[in-house]
């Protein structure tokens, strides 16, 4: 897994809540086991028309958020069913960072598993980011794992945030469940030689 100290990138405003997981990659897409592949049926329903033709007016397909890896959404992102193919979509396209002010629990547990950072704010400040994504000039910001900070380029916004120090500790070193393992290797195969 790709570690995540420090990530600097474009953001794209996505002003909803109570966004599920069909709707992140909708069930007809999860045919498939492997982890690559998904970010073009990232919010599929919302991207294309019934002809298989990109919607104008959805924020993923305005040009100048293409390229975006931070996303900016409402409450409860990840919610309805626990498929970690919604992280896997979301990772795929290019997201590395997604800003809400609260997720569903395993939807959040499973961004830690791929080397995304679901990134907590309060209320009013992911509305304050929402709102400055939105407006003329491009939204950059710049996350830092280790300080637990995030900020724009400007330096008009700033904030810290909290994230529990196991979770920090393997989005900094990339450790995903089996890596992690890994790492008492040795030990296994001691423990397997004497016991085998």
């Amino acid at each position: 897994m790709t570690p995540l100290r420090q990530h600097r990138g474009l953001s794209v405003p996505l002003n909803r809540a109570n966004i599920d997981t069909d709707q992140i990659i909708p069930k007809q897409f999860l045919k498939r086991v492997e982890r690559s592949g998904f970010g073009q049926y990232l919010f599929f329903d919302w991207r294309y028309d019934p002809q298989g033709n990109p919607r104008s007016d959805f924020i993923l397909n305005v040009p100048r958020f293409q390229g975006a890896s931070i996303l900016i959404a409402g409450q409860n992102f990840g919610c309805g069913s626990s498929r970690e193919h919604a992280p896997w979509a979301l990772s795929d396209y290019g997201f590395r960072v997604i800003v809400a002010p609260s997720f569903a629990d395993i939807f959040y547990n499973n961004c830690f598993k791929n080397g995304m950072l679901p990134l907590k704010l309060p209320d009013t400040a992911v509305r304050t980011l929402i709102s400055a994504a939105e407006g003329p000039d491009p939204l950059y910001l710049t996350v830092d794992v280790e300080r637990l900070t995030i900020q724009s380029d400007d330096g008009r916004y700033h904030y810290s945030f909290t994230l529990d120090t196991f979770l920090q500790n393997s989005l900094i070193h990339g450790l995903d469940d089996i890596s992690r393992t890994l790492q008492h290797e040795d030990r296994i195969a001691q423990y397997e030689r004497l016991h085998g």
